[in-house]
């Protein structure tokens, strides 16, 4: 072993036991995954960025953790890279098992010291004069250094968030003495005082999306719209579920995006987080595909729904329309000052018209909605925040989708709300309502059978509609001062629309 790469592993090991890591884990350098200049928003939204949570926390300092490379089978062999959302919205590049330190209108960034070898495996590094130039802090340090600013400062008077790499979260509990639950990821309610300063520092900033923000999710629909018509023109008969997962992803893979979650393609659409793919497609299914790219981290999620045969049976049909009806009054309903509960309700008032006028529903419809009726085929929230993570901020729990004073409904399907705030200017939403005979559910006396006793529901109509097991249809939504504007626009929904391109690729593809 040469006497350069001998000097490299005992950095390595060094760097090791300052992250609470295995001393053989893989010490990939931040510059193997940080982005060129060229294509990044500049280090002035950053800086803006840092200085708007640093203004609510006043002159409380704040550790924000990237988090690190996470092993597959064994050390080396690692799982994609993907920072902590927190960390990369203030400074931009994914730097593995690096921290922001912020204090006041001081930025310092924490990394791992390359290695020798570093180019070796990974080519250029960018050293730290570049990190601090790219994402506009004051400073870039060493790791080792690290701890000692800790013992200088004091940890007590440090806010944090926990990271979701548990190798992360153990160094974060040891280092600045958290008595953090062991098992997992520690919920919001069990942070010290200090960190829920962070937090909602972090929530008001997050909430409202800025330009740069807005134009990393709008670049990331455009690979989601060429996945979902790439997926529409692969499907057929005959073919598996995972072949049409392919040809959407490959859309996403091949403009330089990654999934920004498990794609969801099945003909069992009543399954809400379905994540196999193994199903023949046949004639009189329809498939379900819920799939979304994301471009520097910033996350988009869409859903269509389409037969693959390329035609709707007429019960089909009727379903589909009605969601699609739903869909519309929803986003409609965007606008700034309106409760988000109330336009999940707007979904669930015209799903229940609907579900009236075909005979499976009784009754007064807004009656129908306050009971809960509708629950029983639309189970889940009409939709929720989004940016750098695809649900945004749920690792901060309710605290970020819920205003203060407000919590789950203790009703069946309205519990399952992830967003009830007031809507504002800059906020991203989705909207995806949608209908699913799931058996489970329909077939559960207690929870559906008064429903059906009492006349609300007649299971004998639902099972004239026996073809359809689960629809969807989810936009991507921007608030806006003068209303709502679909950043999802592009990919088809219309019924005729979508059956037009079911099977039929692209003329010159």
């Amino acid at each position: 072993m040469s006497n350069a790469l001998a000097t490299a592993g005992a950095r390595r090991r060094r760097a090791a036991t300052i992250r609470g890591a295995d001393a053989k884990a893989p010490m990939r350098y931040s510059g193997a995954a940080m982005p060129e200049p060229a294509s990044a928003p500049s280090a002035a939204v950053f800086r803006r960025r840092r200085a708007t949570v640093a203004a609510r926390l006043g002159s409380r300092g704040a550790l924000v953790f990237a988090g690190g490379w996470r092993g597959r089978n064994y050390a080396a062999n690692v799982y994609p890279y993907r920072c902590g959302s927190h960390f990369l919205y203030l400074v931009g590049a994914p730097l593995p098992d690096a921290v922001l330190w912020l204090s006041g209108d001081r930025a310092e960034l924490f990394v791992p010291p390359p290695g020798d070898d570093d180019a070796l495996w990974h080519g250029h590094v960018p050293d730290f004069a570049e990190i601090a130039a790219r994402t506009g802090v004051d400073r870039v340090r060493p790791l080792p250094e690290f701890h000692d600013e800790i013992l200088r400062v004091g940890a007590h008077h440090l806010a944090t968030l926990p990271s979701l790499d548990p190798h992360t979260c153990a160094r974060q509990r040891a280092c600045l003495d958290r008595r953090w639950p062991d098992d997992t990821t520690p919920a919001v309610g069990s942070l010290d005082a200090v960190d829920l300063e962070l937090a909602d520092a972090m929530i008001a900033a997050r909430l409202c999306h800025d330009d740069a923000a807005l134009a990393a999710i709008r670049t990331a629909l455009e690979a989601t719209a060429a996945g979902h018509l790439a997926g529409m023109a692969a499907t057929r008969p005959g073919i598996l579920e995972h072949q049409v997962r392919a040809a959407i992803e490959a859309e996403f893979i091949a403009r330089g995006t990654e999934c920004a979650y498990n794609s969801i393609v099945t003909v069992h659409g009543e399954v809400l987080h379905a994540n196999t793919y193994h199903r023949r497609l046949a004639d009189g299914d329809l498939l379900l595909a819920d799939a979304g790219a994301e471009h520097d981290g910033w996350a988009s999620d869409v859903t269509r729904t389409w037969p693959v045969s390329g035609s709707f049976s007429p019960t089909q049909r009727a379903l589909y329309e009605l969601v699609l009806a739903a869909n519309e009054a929803a986003i409609a309903k965007v606008r700034p000052g309106v409760r988000y509960r109330d336009v999940h309700l707007e979904a669930a008032r015209v799903l229940t018209r609907g579900l009236v006028d075909l005979g499976i529903c009784h009754g007064n419809p807004d009656g129908l909605v306050e009971r809960g009726v509708h629950a029983m085929l639309f189970p889940h929230g009409v939709g929720h925040l989004l940016g750098l993570d695809v649900h945004d901020m749920e690792d901060l729990g309710d605290r970020a989708g819920y205003a203060p004073g407000r919590s789950r409904h203790s009703q069946f399907g309205l519990g399952y709300l992830r967003l009830d705030r007031e809507l504002e200017p800059g906020m991203v939403v989705t909207i995806e309502p949608g209908l699913y005979l799931v058996d489970a559910i329909l077939r559960d006396e207690t929870l559906c059978g008064p429903f059906v006793r009492d006349g609300s529901l007649s299971r004998e109509r639902l099972a004239q509609f026996a073809d359809v097991r689960g629809i969807r249809i989810e936009d991507d939504v921007l608030c806006t001062p003068t209303g709502p504007v679909v950043l999802s626009a592009s990919i088809p929904k219309a019924p005729d629309d979508v059956c037009a391109l079911v099977g039929r690729p692209a003329t010159g593809s």
